[in-house]
């Protein structure tokens, strides 16, 4: 399985080094069109959350919000009021924000490594500033449109936590680590800005591959499958903002945008697994959330859809 995986590796890097070599104005055009991309949404929103949710943890911010909602987080979703940090971060910060902060968690000690991964599954969502500008803004013209799929974006979420609760009764919390101790703000500030700083732009450097990658996709696509809805599902599939720029006025198009925002994009998905990189969390439960939330999230979205069309 191994072996085959790695073949599957190669020979998708043969054809990428291909298409470079057979479509170079549309790679240039498409690299460019994703570091607009990061220079002019992505850094500006992701760098100030991913700061954020680094000093909340290292000084101790969340823990009033981890013991304010412990008796909410514990039935619903089976986790301890530490998670609720990610949980509320990944909902206003957008991806990956949620993942990168329950990883942080987990190395503080602050979660067990099962909460930790079971949290992945639906505390990794977009936040807001997407769907209000984006989708609401750009392609349903709608302020309402954009409030109505961040509703359902959130209830999708928080009914995949739900569901991947562990059957019977909550669990007590054991500690498998202890919990790092509060850092001064002084000296979890500098630290915090420089780990934020790499890990948006990480974050930037998957985005314009994964443009890339789609561009060639897009060119190799026979004429049928090129069709508005066809390309706004592949699109988004791979890469979730062009996806959603492909999708079209109208009440199946806000559909197939709740389904895409629940699944996030492999674009977003390389970014997650970046954010989890040496954390030794498993992804298990992250990818079973994403399918869960963008399958929830279409019958959800039919019936909003009722209150904007």
């Amino acid at each position: 399985m191994e072996r085959l995986r790695d073949l599957a590796l190669l020979a998708l890097l043969g054809a990428c080094a291909a298409g470079l070599l057979l479509f170079p104005a549309e790679s240039a055009d498409a690299a460019r069109q994703g570091l607009m991309l990061c220079l002019e949404t992505v850094l500006p929103t992701l760098f100030p959350f991913f700061a954020l949710s680094s000093l909340l943890i290292a000084c101790g911010g969340d823990r009033p919000l981890a013991r304010a909602l412990e008796r909410w987080m514990r039935p619903l979703f089976g986790l301890s009021g530490a998670g609720a940090g990610a949980l509320a971060l990944g909902l206003v910060g957008g991806y990956p924000v949620g993942a990168r902060t329950a990883a942080e968690l987990y190395r503080a000690g602050r979660l067990e490594k099962s909460e930790a991964e079971r949290l992945l599954g639906f505390c990794n969502n977009a936040g807001p500033g997407f769907l209000f500008g984006i989708c609401g803004g750009a392609v349903f013209r709608s302020v309402r449109a954009g409030a109505l799929l961040y509703l359902v974006h959130v209830g999708a979420a928080l009914l995949t936590g739900a569901l991947l609760r562990p059957r019977g009764a909550a669990p007590t919390t054991r500690r498998t680590a202890r919990p790092a101790p509060r850092q001064t703000l002084a000296a979890a500030f500098p630290r915090a800005v420089q780990e934020a700083f790499f890990a948006a732009w990480s974050a930037c450097g998957f985005i314009t591959l994964f443009l890339v990658l789609l561009r060639f996709l897009t060119l190799l696509l026979p004429p049928v499958l090129r069709a508005p809805p066809y390309l706004a599902l592949l699109s988004g599939t791979v890469e979730l903002t062009n996806g959603v720029l492909a999708l079209t006025n109208d009440p199946m198009s806000f559909a197939c945008c709740a389904a895409m925002l629940g699944w996030g994009g492999l674009s977003v998905h390389a970014q997650t697994l970046s954010a989890l990189e040496g954390s030794g969390l498993g992804t298990r439960y992250y990818f079973l959330g994403k399918l869960l939330q963008a399958a929830l999230s279409v019958p959800l979205a039919m019936l909003a859809a009722r209150a904007v069309f």
